[in-house]
């Protein structure tokens, strides 16, 4: 395993839905490697405090009754936070999902979770990268076998920490047991907020959406400020929201 100096927390997350500022976890599943090789893991349902969709149910098996006794997020999220600590992030598809859903959760309860200083390392970009394929392939190819119970959190977040540890020894040549090497394969894009609503090009923040994709962002709000009024008031994401208002108050 790699030489690290501060954890990497291996998190998996089951959803209400696919929405990233909307739907909401029904069940989450933390391992943390530590520096000195050792693993814990944290595994809880949650009360998402909306209905499950049948067709999210249909996925990870997690229905309405099997979380009505279990905790809100907003009960657990100072232990959850407690957890995580100064960890570094890492998961499957976790800078486009994961990560983005776990802001949003934390943000409703008034709980800014910065992950300006900490390295996400997304364990599909790494796998994509040399083979481009899912998890169940990844489990195949990289560890010599069947990814069984998939979509339970628990599962898939062990089957990922077992497919990055032997990542780690298939492209050794190329990886070098660096840890900054592997942190940029795997680390998030050049974006602004975790919904990429607005992104970096140049070191400069732009839209990536809708009419004015492509414009700096600091441009659009001084020509039309009636568009930062209609984002703060619009379905968008509280970390997008959030973001946009620190790039207006610099203005």
């Amino acid at each position: 395993m790699l030489s690290i100096k501060r954890p990497i927390l291996f998190f998996d997350l089951e959803t209400t839905g696919i929405n990233t500022s909307s739907d909401r976890i029904v069940e989450l599943s933390m391992l943390k490697h530590l520096p000195n090789g050792e693993t814990l893991i944290k595994t809880m349902r949650l009360n998402p405090t909306l209905p499950i969709p049948p067709q999210s149910t249909a996925i990870h098996g997690i229905g309405n009754m099997d979380v009505v006794d279990c905790p809100t997020f907003a009960l657990v999220a100072n232990e959850l936070l407690e957890f995580i600590g100064d960890s570094d992030l890492a998961g499957y598809n976790s800078n486009g999902f994961d990560i983005p859903v776990l802001i949003e959760e934390f943000m409703r309860c008034g709980i800014a979770f910065n992950i300006d200083n900490r390295k996400c390392i997304d364990v599909m970009r790494i796998y994509k990268h040399f083979e481009k394929r899912d998890l169940a392939t990844a489990v195949s190819f990289y560890c010599n076998k069947t990814l069984e119970n998939a979509h339970s959190a628990e599962a898939d977040v062990v089957a990922t920490y077992e497919v990055f540890k032997a990542q780690l020894i298939k492209y050794n040549d190329t990886l070098q047991d660096n840890y900054e090497t592997v942190a940029e394969l795997g680390g998030m894009e050049s974006m602004v907020d975790t919904s990429r609503r607005m992104v970096m090009k140049d070191g400069i923040a732009i839209f990536n959406f809708g009419k004015h994709k492509g414009k700096p962002v600091k441009d659009v709000l001084q020509v039309e400020p009636q568009y930062y009024d209609w984002m703060m008031k619009g379905d968008f994401g509280l970390h997008t929201k959030q973001k946009l208002k620190e790039i207006k108050q610099n203005m």
